[in-house]
């Protein structure tokens, strides 16, 4: 078994989900599946419903047509503070204790062991400070701090960390930030 919140990581890499949650379920399914703790922030147009460690994210057309589900961020880096309260009641429940960081090399090689891949995609918007992995099965990409820059990087997080894990990043966009970068 994968101790703590490593089994976590490597359940949303290779699954593209949290808790079984999709990037597509209705904001009243994470509800009831995270719990009625959230911060919600409603746009009219788009909504984002912050778990703390989890953020779900819909859109609309209209204010009165239904929400539809668009992508989920796992905000990795907010740990790197030391504030376990980010982490949501019903992960650790599942997961137990998350620590303060996730180290990309020790998540890769997780991974490897369970024959799920990460291929490196362009970041032009993030370079050179970040770096971004994607598993195409899962359609999860994986946020990495490359080197440290002011204003661009946390202080308090190390070259090698990850800050973030975010579902969907389909094969049209993977293929976008190719062209972006030929």
């Amino acid at each position: 078994m994968t101790p703590y919140s490593l089994a976590f990581y490597v359940d949303a890499v290779t699954t593209g989900t949290v808790l079984g949650l999709r990037p597509t379920d209705a904001p009243e399914r994470v509800t009831e599946v995270l719990g009625p703790r959230f911060g919600d922030n409603d746009f009219g147009t788009s909504m984002v419903r912050d778990y703390g460690l989890a953020e779900f994210y819909w859109h609309r057309s209209r204010s009165a047509d239904p929400w539809v589900g668009h992508h989920f961020t796992l905000q990795v880096h907010r740990l790197s503070r030391g504030d376990r309260s980010s982490v949501n009641e019903r992960l650790r429940e599942q997961y137990g204790r998350f620590t303060h960081r996730l180290r990309f090399e020790k998540l890769r090689r997780l991974l490897e062991r369970r024959g799920v891949s990460l291929v490196e995609v362009p970041d032009p918007g993030n370079a050179p400070y970040y770096r971004t992995f994607w598993q195409p099965d899962s359609q999860v990409a994986v946020s990495v701090i490359a080197g440290y820059g002011q204003y661009s990087t946390p202080d308090h997080m190390r070259v090698g960390d990850v800050y973030s894990i975010l579902a969907p990043m389909t094969a049209a966009e993977v293929e976008w930030r190719r062209a972006s970068t030929a």
